[in-house]
């Protein structure tokens, strides 16, 4: 099964370089998210076979970030079919006799987002540090060409950025590798292999100092990938510059990815008694990332930009839950999902606004729900979700969250939480309801407005999960989320 989840990506990938056809192209990413899919649902109820001597495992952290992974690539496989299909009528029009610009952007499109699917994939099934290491740097490779798809000269700043920033925090990775060998290293644990369950064994028995650094690097490293304020510096650019497909993917799956990365480790120093250590620098972390995202939101004339410093703000919330332990764990994997879902709706729906006014400015874009009403009401739906406004799943997390703090004690940092996420809705709010509200544009045409299914209806389902997750969350996803919790130290 697990092999399956890898292998059917890989072949989908070398399959959209062969063909020629857009549509058959298109389809093949459709039928691939769909079978991914369909694998990883049945990983629910039938646990895959361990591989490799356990470096590829399914545990419950990675069945987790799997089916998040999973679903927003199905839900953004169907988007991008009426995407790529108006990206290539536009891109006839300009170069009506070269075929390759008609052509290879489409096939390289679909080959690497299929490669980021089977590289995200990896992560969540690697029990092995080196392992994981090399499948975190896959994903940056494979979803570099995804953010220069415009071909723009920001798109190439932003690109460049993005590999030269997360290669960075990579080696710092790498050197957290190096100091969790030494760790494993210690004479009484006989030279531990650095597998997640081999190391959780032999916990008291690792070298502390050693396997403190390693978290240390794992943090910097892993969460300069995630966008962890102040190592967050590519997020914005790149989340801004790359199709608005790509971005939910990226907001979504990815920076989830990453944070898995750091559980792993997390784990570890929690079987060797420093649980209390690592929370202190999550907290840390985390109560930056949100400060920071709040300061860029506020004024923020680019809305797309102003997703990317909301992802910034919510894996600040990951970090922050997981920090203070306990109930807030169990919030924290909650809201991981419930930001998943809610900001993949919303940089899908930011998608179908420059599909409209042609324009990433927040002051030229008004009146959308005169112009494009279900888009407008999109807009707003998501705006009330990634705020974590009641009825939507992300209230349900925060208080989540916000209740473990004031139950433990720790009124002071409630306090800051509760007033960074003020100032964060108060920012959006004023470029959210202008841009939906204002006067309408008259020089927009009915044939610019989205009318696509293909580009309506994932944001429609994406932003429906949304809603349900605030008001019911089926026995099986809470049950996931509380063993996940359990797993990680929390319940």
């Amino acid at each position: 099964m697990i092999l399956a989840l890898l292998l059917i990506p890989v072949i989908a990938a070398v399959l959209s370089l062969i063909v020629r056809n857009d549509i058959l192209r298109r389809i093949i990413l459709i039928v691939t998210a769909i079978s991914h899919t369909a694998i990883t649902i049945t990983a629910w109820s039938v646990e895959p076979s361990v591989l490799w001597n356990g470096w590829l495992m399914l545990d419950k952290p990675g069945l987790l970030f799997l089916t998040i992974t999973s679903v927003l690539f199905l839900a953004c496989s169907f988007y991008a079919f009426g995407y790529l299909a108006g990206e290539a009528k536009s891109k006839k029009q300009v170069f009506e006799e070269e075929t390759f610009f008609t052509n290879a952007p489409e096939a390289i499109f679909c080959a690497c987002v299929e490669g980021f699917l089977a590289t995200m994939t990896l992560v969540t099934v690697s029990q092995h540090f080196g392992l994981l290491w090399v499948a975190m740097e896959a994903t940056t490779l494979a979803s570099a060409p995804l953010i220069y798809f415009h071909r723009h000269h920001r798109s190439l700043e932003a690109t460049w950025k993005y590999l030269l920033i997360c290669s960075v925090g990579i080696a710092l990775a790498l050197l957290g590798n190096f100091f969790m060998v030494i760790a494993a290293t210690k004479p009484a644990s006989e030279g531990t292999a650095i597998v997640l369950n081999a190391l959780i064994g032999q916990g008291h028995n690792l070298n502390i100092q050693w396997l403190k650094a390693a978290f240390l690097f794992f943090l910097v490293g892993y969460g300069t990938k995630m966008g962890l304020a102040p190592l967050h510096t590519w997020l914005p650019d790149a989340h801004s510059e790359a199709p608005s497909v790509i971005s939910a993917l990226l907001s979504g799956a990815l920076l989830n990815c990453a944070f898995l990365g750091i559980l792993r480790c997390y784990q570890v120093c929690s079987a060797a008694g420093e649980a209390q250590f690592c929370q202190g620098l999550l907290v840390l972390f985390g109560l930056i990332s949100i400060g920071w995202a709040a300061i860029f939101i506020l004024g923020q004339a680019d809305y797309k930009r102003m997703l990317a410093y909301s992802s910034v703000e919510h894996v600040g919330i990951l970090a922050l839950g997981v920090g203070i332990g306990a109930g807030a764990t169990f919030g924290a994997m909650l809201h991981a999902v419930n930001h998943s879902i809610a900001k993949a709706m919303l940089f899908m729906t930011a998608g179908n606004i420059i599909a409209v006014y042609k324009t990433k400015t927040t002051k030229d874009v008004r009146g959308i729900l005169s112009v494009a009403p279900i888009t407008g009401v999109l807009w707003i739906a998501g705006f009330l979700a990634i705020s974590g406004i009641p009825p939507f799943g992300i209230f349900v997390s925060e208080f989540t969250i916000a209740k473990a703090m004031i139950e433990q004690g720790r009124i002071g940092i409630a306090v800051a939480f509760l007033a960074i996420l003020a100032v964060v809705f108060v920012g959006m709010s004023a470029a959210f309801l202008n841009m939906a509200q204002g006067p309408k544009n008259n020089d927009l045409q009915a044939k610019d407005r989205p009318a696509v299914a293909f580009t309506i209806l994932p944001p429609i389902a994406l932003g429906a999960i949304a809603l349900m997750l605030g008001l019911y969350i089926p026995p099986v996803v809470n049950d996931l989320l509380h063993s996940v919790a359990s797993v990680i130290g929390g319940y």
